[in-house]
């Protein structure tokens, strides 16, 4: 804290740790991560208010989330969430640095340089050190490099995930967006190096299945690392946001790159509606069968949620107090949460 800046007005809530619903360890790792994380990957940009921001990130700290994930592309625009987290660390989150796991990544395009995207040891280490500043901390818990670069040799990504660890500017790497072959193959070279992959970050949710399809998950059991889920909830097609016939104003489809009007479709419709049925009978949202769902693989540490309320949070954060799924609910669910529902690619 600066000596311009005033006391810190926030305390954090005494019960934070009795109000979540657990903590998971990171594959083999000595880590716990709590089963919700929270990511600022949309609305943590400068289009929307800080107040509202740091409202909600700190109640995500008083409900007991303890991990918050960042990259240097986050915003708008870049970087402009790893600003907002680094403002919040100074004012209200420093007595409790040690009780965070703040996380980011570089690899992903954030301008028009040749250093400003790709898993070279420039592009990572530089992009390292900027987040470092932004952030106001001296490391990051987790580093990844957060998509692969084919046009670079992985032992030279690999390699600066190794050094970031070894300099004490990250205390775990992590990989994102990985196929299970180049992941196999990172990991083996972590491995060598002394600095295992702690966890891979890849989409998944019911209505994207590829950590099933592909021996992602199987992979992480057998290697020893965890799994933290981003989109468990489909960019919100696993909510009831999207069951009409028409598409709400303000909705999160009207004008985001991730999601288009055009997979909100009478398929999706018909296949949402069920699954919300069953959630239904269960006494639980469409958005808490979700998140129960992917929460149901041991190899999943932790999920990866956002909100653009409290409320919402709230809402989410009750997905682990229902009864587990019996195995006539889960192959119902399998009959509607379809692969490939409402996506793109």
């Amino acid at each position: 804290m600066t000596s311009t800046d005033p006391a810190p007005s926030y305390r954090a809530a005494d019960d934070r740790y009795e109000r979540l619903g657990g903590y998971r360890r990171a594959g083999d790792s000595g880590l716990d991560l709590p089963v919700f994380s929270f990511g600022l990957w949309q609305k943590f940009g400068t289009d929307r208010p800080y107040a509202t921001q740091r409202e909600i990130v700190l109640h995500a700290f008083d409900l007991g989330i303890t991990h918050f994930d960042n990259a240097n592309r986050y915003g708008p625009p870049h970087r402009a969430a790893e600003k907002f987290f680094g403002t919040l660390l100074r004012k209200d989150l420093a007595p409790y640095r040690d009780e965070l796991i703040l996380s980011t990544k570089a690899g992903n395009p954030i301008g028009p340089s040749p250093y400003l995207r790709g898993g070279s040891r420039k592009s990572l280490l530089a992009s390292l050190d900027h987040s470092l500043r932004d952030l106001g901390t001296d490391y990051v818990d987790i580093f990844y490099s957060h998509s692969p670069d084919t046009s670079t040799p992985l032992e030279e990504t690999v390699g600066a995930l190794v050094t970031a660890v070894r300099s004490g500017k990250a205390l775990y790497a992590g990989i994102s967006n990985y196929t299970p072959e180049r992941t196999r193959e990172a990991a083996e070279l972590l491995r060598r190096a002394g600095v295992p992959l702690l966890v891979h970050q890849p989409r998944y949710s019911l209505f994207d299945r590829r950590p099933e399809r592909n021996g992602l998950l199987k992979l992480a059991a057998e290697d020893g690392f965890g799994l933290v889920v981003y989109s468990p909830l489909a960019q919100g097609l696993l909510t009831d946001k999207y069951l009409a016939d028409t598409i709400p104003t303000g909705a999160r489809a009207e004008d985001s790159a991730f999601l288009s009007p055009d997979v909100i479709d009478d398929t999706y419709r018909e296949r949402a509606t069920a699954l919300n049925e069953i959630a239904r009978q269960r006494g639980q949202s469409l958005a808490q069968l979700a998140l129960q769902w992917v929460l149901r693989q041991p190899q999943v540490s932790s999920a990866l949620i956002g909100a653009s309320s409290t409320w919402q949070l709230d809402h989410n954060l009750k997905a682990v107090d229902f009864p587990p799924l019996t195995d006539e609910e889960l192959a119902l669910i399998d009959r509607y949460g379809v692969h490939g529902t409402g996506l793109r690619v």
